[in-house]
């Protein structure tokens, strides 16, 4: 059963107010909690419970697979090992995420580690949220990994939010592009109070006409850490794009690290990184408008996030 707790959750990490059409697999306190499974699309525990498998066959358009996670037990740690199996030609959209509500005083974590396998022309729209919440001295710590295999001529969209409550993450994501492949980043993110993100990003264009665009924007306020790392590595002729536009608030810190590594004549990759503070005109313009400084500073970050 889902307590009111977990379903608030859902809401935030997956937008779920309701059970989700199609496919889904919801895992709550190390458990599942709820699975559905279609015609098109199976979802199968590994045999050690480590995780699922989610197969997806050729063809499948215009379907759904929901696979959210939700602690609400201080002092839970886990690993989950999911991996997708996208058929060729299929275009689906998979949402994920995972949101902790910690109360107690001990750590909550949660380590999921994703592998997306797709098949020639296959498209995936991937959209991973994280978010944390309760009143407890025990951190929220989660470690998500993402590892994408993409075939000739495959689309993978990755919509990667992290807004608030989040202790201590580190993501890792590395992708392996075959020709013509596609790779389009998303990341969005905000650290406030002590939090720590990083932000690990290794891309590799292996296939002619392959191309990657990996853009982070963020807001670091307090005394939070950022880092963000962003490597891409062009082995035939290709395209890249990597970019970190971050704003920093208070007595944060932020370090930015964009790679490009060519090894191909017709490698064309660039990379782009800026880090400033809200400029004074913007909250001024705000305030003569009736907001006060810190409604003003809040407008401005919402909006830079969307």
């Amino acid at each position: 059963m889902i307590d009111e707790i977990q379903k608030r959750l859902l809401e935030e990490v997956a937008d779920l107010h309701t059970v989700p059409e199609g496919a889904y697999n919801i895992r709550a306190n190390g458990q599942m909690a709820a699975r559905n499974t279609t015609a098109n699309i199976d979802i199968i525990s590994k045999p050690d419970g480590s995780g699922i498998d989610i197969r997806i066959k050729p063809g499948t358009v215009h379907e759904s697979v929901h696979i959210p996670v939700v602690l609400s037990q201080s002092g839970l740690k886990e690993t989950v090992y999911n991996d997708f199996y996208i058929g060729e030609g299929s275009d689906v959209v998979i949402v994920a995420g995972c949101g902790i509500d910690n109360c107690g005083n001990q750590d909550s974590e949660h380590d999921g580690i994703h592998r997306f396998y797709l098949e020639k022309n296959a498209k995936v729209k991937y959209v991973e949220k994280h978010y944390g919440a309760g009143e407890g001295t025990g951190k929220r710590i989660l470690n998500p990994g993402t590892e994408v295999y993409m075939a000739e001529n495959s689309v993978m969209e990755m919509e990667m939010v992290q807004i608030k409550g989040v202790d201590s993450t580190i993501r890792d994501t590395k992708a392996e592009l075959a020709a013509g492949a596609r790779l389009v980043v998303r990341e969005r993110l905000m650290t406030h109070g002590a939090q720590n993100a990083v932000s690990n990003y290794v891309v590799e264009l292996n296939g002619e006409g392959a191309s990657a665009d990996v853009v982070s924007r963020s807001v670091a306020k307090e005394s939070s850490y950022q880092k963000f790392d962003s490597r891409i590595v062009g082995n035939a002729p290709c395209s890249g794009h990597t970019e970190c536009d971050a704003i920093i608030m208070d007595q944060a810190r932020i370090l930015a690290v964009p790679q490009l590594e060519a090894n191909d004549l017709d490698a064309a990759l660039i990379h782009e990184a800026a880090i400033g503070k809200i400029a004074g005109e913007q909250i001024i313009k705000l305030m003569t408008l009736g907001l006060t400084e810190a409604e003003a500073e809040e407008q401005i970050v919402n909006g830079f996030l969307k």
